[in-house]
């Protein structure tokens, strides 16, 4: 079995190994590959515990997206859109994490790292996107940013810190980190020295909720059990800057936002936004904004939406990491098979916004006149 998962990880899909593994119910495939079937419009992991199809019926995918593309549903009893990926493809990427981590020092060469773990460059890239939901490159970018920032909070200079966090040169790091911290480095490892943030908390039907904003847009919007573990935690992540608690400043977007919460929703668009984050990290948020109110998707389907169909996971990583609940709607991204899924601020808060736009919509869709918003 053990060579037979060798040569299903690798391309192409071997067709009557894959229908063994299928016949025997092999566990140990699950993950390699799927299982498609043309008379039921259903894909399956191999160890699915239905009824097997005929051969001529099959068709084998190595990625569930793929099937999905082809126009199969996954299976409600197997659920093979969240098959876990098989070990040796896991263990073979976290020695390729490794290996990234050990040589920040150089710029990384796609052709130097498949040559080095004997794989193809395409094999290689597909595999590491297919685990990490991220490429090789972007993730020694992640590795040298998070070095980066703890050398900054441990108060080394930035000259020092960029470099021996594996930058080439200034312009390398100014070109990526502002766009990533959402401010430049000296103010980052000086706790926001210098910034103003205006912030106010209100109560909701879900809650007390936060919102944060700077000069330029708001920055934050959160959900909590209490005004005092908001204010901590907007304390935390700003310790040096001057944080003001001032309703007057923000009222507009807060008032958009409460009205949101009472099932009279807003247009996103006119909302301006100081939330920096990668550029994998703003095409899912765009891509979340396009969700019209009322309406799901899944993880999947906005990795296809953003031309990575093999990035769900990186997908659900940029739901989490979202800073502004609502106005980045990462509410509206379920798992494939209707399950509600994780959200940043619970899964009851995450069903209570689903439930509120959608009777919003339906009673938009019959033809209730929608309530005005001020600005």
């Amino acid at each position: 079995m053990k060579e037979m998962r060798e040569e299903i990880k690798q391309q192409p899909l071997y067709d009557e190994q894959c229908w063994n593994a299928v016949l025997k119910r092999d566990r140990a495939a699950d993950g390699s590959f799927v299982f498609a079937v043309r008379s039921t419009g259903i894909y399956c992991r191999p160890s699915c515990p239905a009824r097997r199809p005929r051969r001529e019926n099959v068709a084998f995918y190595q990625l569930p997206a793929e099937a999905e593309t082809a126009g199969f549903r996954p299976c409600k009893r197997c659920h093979p859109e969240l098959a876990q990926v098989p070990v040796p493809q896991a263990e073979l990427i976290e020695e390729i994490c490794s290996y990234i981590e050990a040589h920040l020092e150089a710029p990384l060469h796609l052709a130097e790292l498949s040559a080095h773990f004997h794989l193809s460059p395409y094999h290689l890239q597909r595999t590491f996107k297919r685990v990490k939901g991220i490429s090789p490159r972007q993730y020694a970018e992640s590795c040298r940013l998070g070095q980066f920032k703890a050398r900054l909070q441990n108060g080394e200079p930035v000259t020092s810190a960029l470099y021996d966090a594996g930058y080439q040169s200034s312009s390398s790091l100014y070109g990526r980190v502002p766009t990533q911290l959402g401010m430049t480095p000296t103010a980052y490892r000086q706790g926001g020295k210098g910034m103003h943030i205006n912030y106010d908390i209100s109560k909701t039907p879900l809650g007390y909720v936060l919102m944060a904003a700077t000069e330029r847009g708001v920055a934050a919007v959160r959900f909590g059990e209490s005004e005092k573990e908001l204010e901590t935690e907007l304390e935390h992540e700003y310790p040096q800057a001057s944080l003001v608690r001032d309703g007057q400043h923000i009222q507009p977007w807060m008032l958009l936002l409460l009205h949101h919460l009472q099932g009279r929703p807003m247009q996103q668009a006119g909302v301006p936004l100081d939330v920096q984050a990668s550029a994998f990290q703003w095409k899912v948020w765009k891509a979340l904004q396009a969700i019209p109110v009322g309406s799901t998707r899944s993880y999947g389907e906005i990795a296809k939406a953003i031309g990575e169909p093999t990035a769900a996971r990186g997908v659900a990583r940029a739901c989490a990491t979202n800073p502004v609940a609502v106005f980045i709607p990462c509410h509206r991204v379920i798992r494939a098979n209707g399950e509600a899924g994780g959200y940043h601020w619970g899964v009851e808060r995450k069903q209570q916004l689903l439930a509120l736009e959608k009777t919003a919509a339906i009673q938009e869709h019959a033809g209730e006149p929608e309530l005005a918003t001020s600005r």
